[in-house]
């Protein structure tokens, strides 16, 4: 069964079971035993889920805006995400902290989670991540400014080679304002990390 993506794109789901059942046999395990049966088509639900937003986008979530002539940061802080390492294919997750300074245009709060989620469900990169939020907002909403600091656990880091738990990478991306004047992005920083 193939099933369409949020961006109407075919995922090919039996492709993807296909090289799950081949993975299984080249570790030495049996796919047929009962345990496993069903191992192939539900990672392939899972990829056409976890990679949902790869030829979504994300900047049809900031179209629809409000006419507002606020002048101080607007943030929004502990979107929670889930991602995929693009280099390993494991999970990264975290949450990410977006600030932008408005130029006579707001947007609703939920669709910065929305953006978040399309960029978030494709194989990803999360220096790339940061960048791509932050550079959205400066095209789709005109804002004078937009910072976005990503904090995020990486499993390629926990689970596997070094293993070192607890350890956390963070990631930030100012443009505008944020960039140009230590005020704002101070403020900003101090904005996402006030309890």
């Amino acid at each position: 069964m193939k099933e369409m993506n949020t961006a109407g794109k075919e995922v090919d789901q039996p492709r993807i079971e296909r090289a799950v059942r081949e993975i299984l046999c080249a570790i030495g395990e049996d796919p047929d035993r009962e345990g496993l049966l069903e191992t192939p088509a539900r990672v392939a639900r899972m990829y056409a889920e976890l990679f949902a937003g790869l030829h979504a986008d994300p900047s049809i979530h900031l179209k629809k805006f409000f006419t507002e002539e606020y002048d101080e940061i607007v943030v929004v802080k502990n979107i929670g995400f889930n991602s995929m390492c693009e280099h390993h294919l494991l999970p990264f997750m975290g949450k990410v902290h977006i600030g932008y300074l408005p130029r006579g245009k707001v947007i609703g709060l939920s669709k910065l989670a929305r953006v978040v989620e399309t960029i978030s469900h494709r194989p990803q990169l999360q220096e790339r991540m940061t960048k791509e939020i932050a550079d959205l907002l400066v095209h789709e909403l005109d804002v004078k400014g937009a910072g976005v600091v990503i904090e995020a656990v990486h499993s390629c880091m926990t689970v596997r080679g070094v293993r070192k738990q607890g350890s956390t990478c963070v990631t930030s991306a100012m443009n505008g304002s944020f960039r140009k004047d230590v005020r704002t992005r101070t403020e900003f920083l101090h904005l996402i990390h006030e309890k």
